[in-house]
């Protein structure tokens, strides 16, 4: 059994077990979350999709922490301007692990 939930802007495929990061959460670690953007549920041969969401289904996971990406580098350049660049960004996550998936 897997779905596909919405969260942070993004979709994800998950499955009971699944360890992801995903957009900063407001949650503490350790704490169980319900993410009800579900956008489809497929068990076996049984595939519910919604429009855009189901509604009754549900997908619980429990927050293992918070933590930061990899620093990513941006930089511009135009050659023979005399013009260079340089900007670096790490973007926040939440570990969470998936424990449970309700249609």
């Amino acid at each position: 059994m897997y779905a596909v939930i919405k969260t942070g802007g993004k979709q994800y495929r998950v499955e009971v077990g699944n360890k992801l990061k995903v957009e900063t959460l407001p949650a503490e670690a350790g704490s169980n979350i319900q993410l009800d953007q579900v956008l489809m549920v497929a068990d076996g041969e049984t595939v519910s999709a919604g429009a855009p969401f189901l509604n009754q289904a549900k997908v619980s996971a429990t927050v293992i922490g918070h933590g930061r990406h990899d620093k990513i580098r941006i930089f511009k350049m135009r050659r023979r301007k005399h013009y260079r660049k340089q900007q670096g960004h790490r973007q926040n996550y939440t570990e969470i692990q998936i424990t449970g998936i309700s249609a």
